[in-house]
């Protein structure tokens, strides 16, 4: 199969983007996947409401048939064809955040089908804040099932040269409208009965955040583990490895993030490493980076900055690009350095502790 790539620019209003997404629309319609822009990152796309449509998804991905998919919206009007009940705490996030990077774990109604789930009775429903994407799903006239559209387990792609280079020759597709804004997937969150949230997946809408509107809101336990085997899925990213790099990742995360800790911990984990023949690349901020050059820890083009500490919008703009990197090189080992786990600093911590696999040096 060859796979196009079509740039979108400016308006989704535009003559040449409206066919451009009449045409993604009629291939999702007839049951074939598209690869879309988001305002996190790349979805890769089916009609929702097709099971063999969908099941291509995990096909594409090689993803596991367990791990449910997430219906994209266009509006409103659209969560109630396949959300059986949307309680007033939903309803609240709903206006609080949508259009946003929030998902929200509502029952299902009969229309969607259980493979989109992993049989569950509840479904992930994301109105993304992307005009492109939220034009496509008007387009195609359902709503659009997207995991990111990435292989499973990799890191996932934040602009359409990433997407090709896993699905080419494997969809018809791709829709380049640049880089995502937000660099992570959505937030998720389950609701219950007692007026509580819970974060199943961590993103850009923070915890922070989310207390403004709700005053009960926690974290699953799930998220501590880094692989959960017992457990069962409600949301995609729960339960498995994802994120990953080709090359091993080592989180360096000190019990205070001050640069001279990070430091004395990276100097020694190069040594060792250097003394077992390995070739090391390094995913650090600007300042490390900077130090790591200066000292000649490793070769510049093993350094690879993904911002200035502290800037957290950036560093999660700029994350999976960093991890997917050295995949072109011959490193055999990479070492990462942690951030803050407040605010947006969850959602980096929670994509590197899963792409690390749990190797955290502390």
């Amino acid at each position: 199969m060859k796979t196009e790539i079509i740039k979108i620019v400016g308006s989704p209003a535009d003559e040449s983007n409206k066919h451009a997404l009449d045409r993604a629309g009629e291939l999702i319609r007839s049951g074939e996947l598209v690869a879309f822009p988001t305002e996190t990152v790349y979805g890769l796309g089916a009609n929702g409401l097709d099971a063999i449509a969908s099941k291509k998804i995990y096909e594409a991905k090689g993803r596991p048939s367990d791990n449910p998919l997430i219906l994209h919206v266009a509006n409103r009007e659209m969560i109630d064809t396949i959300a059986s009940d949307v309680s007033p705490l939903a309803e609240k996030i709903i206006a609080s955040f949508c259009p946003g990077p929030i998902t929200l774990i509502l029952p299902k109604k009969a229309t969607v089908p259980d493979g989109i789930t992993g049989g569950l009775m509840t479904v992930g429903v994301r109105m993304p804040d992307n005009d492109f994407c939220r034009a496509l799903i008007k387009s195609a006239g359902v709503p659009i099932a997207a995991p990111s559209a990435n292989i499973s387990g990799r890191p996932s792609p934040t602009n359409a040269e990433a997407v090709y280079r896993d699905m080419k020759g494997k969809i018809p597709l791709i829709l380049d409208a640049g880089p995502c804004k937000f660099g992570v997937e959505s937030t998720i969150v389950a609701l219950d009965e007692n007026e509580t949230i819970t974060i199943l997946r961590p993103g850009a809408v923070t915890r922070e955040m989310l207390l403004e509107i709700c005053e009960n809101v926690r974290l699953d336990p799930a998220m501590s583990g880094t692989q959960c085997e017992n457990i069962r899925p409600m949301a995609p990213g729960m339960k498995y490895r994802h994120y990953a790099p080709k090359a091993p990742l080592t989180l360096i995360e000190p019990q205070a993030l001050e640069i001279d800790a990070i430091m004395k911990i990276l100097r020694h984990e190069i040594k060792k490493s250097e003394a077992a023949h390995k070739k090391i690349g390094i995913i650090v901020s600007d300042e490390i980076a900077a130090m790591a050059k200066d000292e000649r820890l490793v070769p510049r083009e093993y350094v690879v900055s993904y911002g200035k500490r502290g800037d957290l919008k950036n560093i999660a703009a700029r994350l999976y690009d960093s991890l997917r990197f050295f995949d072109d090189t011959d490193a055999s080992q990479l070492l990462a350095e942690a951030t803050t786990r407040k605010g947006l600093g969850l959602a980096i911590m929670n994509r590197l502790m899963k792409a690390s696999g749990g190797n955290v040096i502390c």
